[in-house]
């Protein structure tokens, strides 16, 4: 005997006849429309204002401020390097159990990094007030004023202080490395050194990587306080300039613009130093999955 169909419940609903409603944002409209007022506001405001815009295009190739430009590059290239080069040592050496090379390490990252840094650009660019001369007493002596021109006064002022920062993002960086490596080079007959070079940093650099590339973008920027000093670079160039023709806002977007273009370029290198780096660690993104036949 055939059982009776069990008829369907009442209470479902037929969803074939619903109709669906994309969700409103509101909001996002609302914000869109501010930030597109204020951003029209700003264009408007530098389009209509005393603006010479044919006199920031004549100064953007002038010869003072493509010396500034070159002062600028050399300037972060070299600082950055004596920044890293002291960074990686005193890093080491705060994580060494020698305590005397801890103790060394720690007061000068204590130093540098508690100290304004355009009083130590000041104090580089006046050390002939306490050192009147340099040297080895007979063998090389010259007088300090000679010796710390503006060029090397920033390049000592920036490249220590970026080496206490610096020595502390190496050192998270070597921290993040798992230990259980390290016994393991220890255990086939590495030196701490060679743990280090082989091991340890190429693992670390991941890590490192993106805050130094930021502090390289931030080096750019800050060599214009070195200005305080007289180093040539693109601001003080520009103010030079503005003082004898008096188009301040003119000579203040010339900087802006050759300051954008250069931090523009080192973003897209660090992106690609990154990428290198995080090869083989994970962090790219999976293939989708392919369905089973």
């Amino acid at each position: 005997m055939r059982e009776p169909a069990t008829p369907a419940p009442r209470d479902i609903l037929d969803l074939a006849g619903l109709r669906l409603v994309p969700r409103r944002y509101y909001g996002r409209w609302i914000a869109a429309a501010l930030i597109l007022l204020i951003m029209g506001y700003i264009v408007k405001a530098f389009a209509e204002g005393q603006i010479e815009w044919t006199i920031v295009g004549q100064f953007m190739t002038a010869p003072a401020i493509l010396a500034g430009l070159v002062n600028t590059v050399i300037m972060t290239a070299c600082a950055m390097a004596l920044g890293i080069t002291l960074g990686v040592v005193f890093a080491v050496m705060v994580m060494s159990p020698n305590p005397v090379l801890k103790t060394v390490a720690t007061f000068y990252i204590w130093l540098f990094r508690g100290t304004p840094l355009l009083l130590q650009l000041l104090i580089w660019f006046n050390l002939a007030l306490v050192f009147p001369k340099m040297g080895i007493p007979g063998v090389f002596e010259a007088r300090t004023v000679d010796i710390m021109t503006p060029f090397f006064a920033t390049l000592l002022g920036l490249g220590m202080n970026q080496g206490a920062y610096t020595a502390e993002v190496v050192r998270a960086g070597i921290l993040s490395v798992d230990v259980g490596q390290t016994e393991a080079a220890k255990s086939i007959g590495m030196t701490r050194l060679t743990t280090l070079r082989r091991i340890v940093l190429p693992q670390a650099m991941r890590f490192i990587i993106p805050p130094v590339g930021n502090e390289f973008i931030a080096m750019v920027k800050i060599t214009s306080v070195a200005s305080v000093i007289q180093f040539s670079e693109i601001l003080r160039n520009a103010q030079t300039i503005y003082y004898a023709n008096a188009r301040v806002i003119e000579l203040l977007l010339v900087a802006a613009a050759w300051y954008l273009m250069v931090v523009t370029v080192l973003q897209i290198g660090q992106f690609f130093l990154e990428r290198h780096y995080a090869k083989g660690s994970g962090h790219s993104r999976p293939k989708a999955q392919q369905p089973e036949a």
